[in-house]
């Protein structure tokens, strides 16, 4: 299987999990955070949203300067909004994956702060990392939120407690703890 179909592969398993996801978010209650230093649910819940969008922008360009990125963030989202934003960054990362040769994926990538380079590595690289492993991360943190709201949190990699049908015991129940 080449780079990009592996890519693309990943990538579609990762935002059915994501969208499943967002469509759970209460965003009635965007402003609520479980604790002082964590991120708002709504700024969190478009994070998660967002991350798709990397995989095009990081096939496109070879550097983000974050002193000189103009970044203005979905605020307050509505549910429709969310699913949006991330059916919409998803689509485009699909395209720029589709349209990447074997030499893109090779090149390499910078993250600065004007001089302060934080990272060069190549593009495959930054797409599994801070796109990919970025996603799974924050969409972890969602998942908490959601338990923490009571909101019933969809299987990632499989049922999840709130999915399993009654009759099919937890490792941990049928071990007797």
């Amino acid at each position: 299987m080449s780079m990009k179909r592996a890519l693309i592969a990943e990538l579609q398993m990762e935002a059915a999990s994501s969208r499943k996801m967002l469509e759970r978010v209460p965003t009635e209650k965007n402003d609520w955070q479980p604790h002082e230093k964590s991120m708002k649910l709504g700024r969190l819940s478009t994070h998660v949203a967002e991350l798709p969008g990397w995989v095009a922008f990081t096939l496109k360009a070879d550097e983000l300067d974050f002193l000189k990125m103009e970044f203005k963030p979905l605020t307050n989202p509505t549910a429709e909004e969310l699913l949006e934003l991330h059916d919409t960054n998803v689509k485009h990362a699909i395209e720029a994956l589709e349209n990447a040769t074997d030499e893109d994926f090779e090149k390499m990538w910078t993250l600065r702060r004007g001089e302060h380079i934080i990272f060069t590595m190549p593009k495959k690289v930054v797409i599994r990392s801070m796109a990919y492993n970025h996603l799974v991360h924050h969409r972890g943190q969602l998942s908490v939120y959601l338990r923490l709201l009571d909101v019933p949190v969809p299987g990632m990699y499989g049922p999840s407690h709130d999915e399993r049908p009654a009759a099919v015991p937890v490792a941990d129940e049928a071990l007797g703890n």
